[in-house]
């Protein structure tokens, strides 16, 4: 696949945008997390070729990792109370639903293609692991246990992989300028394999980024210029 020459997108008054942003499953719609209202990170919607954001959740930080298959619902990770967790809300805005209570950071949900699960990485163990649960927050199940802290899990279209990002077992939170390792599991848990070791981190793959075919995966790497 060949790239091309970037093109910036209108995004009217949202200037301080992060990286959890992402297409609609139709493709017609963008939600940004942008913190340009009140220094706190807020969820916002608009057309996908550009235009004036319409603000989605009420208060922040609130970041977001997910749609729904439908279209028709939103999850994110939001900070309420000095507690980081994971919430829902309707795409065209409304009020927002707690999905986790576990004690300590809940982070990086995605939806399955099927509706079926939101995959999302909790420390609630003491290490950071995948873990998965239905959409109304219900029978929350542990999906990985092994020395590695990992995040950001993203099933495939098909419905047959999740991809996540690993860092070592020492590193907390998801920072920048790491050794870390892409890898691939079976959706419904099993062997997992390595699919790239890289320099990386935070931005490598917060948000969904599989190709519509399952084929690939899109991830960012970088390098630290020389002085």
């Amino acid at each position: 696949m060949k790239g091309g020459t970037p093109q910036a997108l209108d995004l009217g008054f949202a200037t301080r945008c992060n990286n959890d942003h992402g297409l609609s499953p139709d493709g017609t719609r963008l939600a940004i997390s942008d913190q340009s209202a009140d220094g706190k990170s807020l969820i916002y919607t608009l057309p996908a070729g550009g235009g004036t954001p319409v603000r989605v959740t009420g208060s922040g930080p609130s970041y977001w990792h997910g749609w729904s298959p439908d279209g028709a619902t939103l999850a994110y990770c939001a900070e309420r109370n000095g507690q980081f967790d994971i919430y829902t809300i309707p795409a065209a805005g409304g009020t927002e639903k707690r999905l986790t209570t576990a004690p300590g950071l809940d982070d990086g949900p995605d939806y399955s293609p099927d509706g079926r699960y939101i995959y999302f990485n909790s420390e609630r163990t003491g290490r950071m692991q995948i873990w998965r649960m239905k959409p109304d927050g219900a029978d929350q199940q542990q999906m990985t246990s092994d020395e590695s802290n990992n995040w950001f899990p993203h099933p495939s279209p098909d419905g047959k992989w999740v991809v996540f990002l690993s860092y070592a077992n020492d590193v907390k939170g998801h920072p920048e300028n790491k050794d870390v390792m892409l890898r691939l599991m079976p959706a419904e848990g099993g062997e997992i394999r390595v699919l790239a070791k890289l320099f990386g981190g935070q931005g490598t793959i917060n948000v969904p980024s599989w190709s519509p075919n399952s084929a690939m995966v899109a991830f960012v790497s970088y390098r630290l210029a020389a002085p």
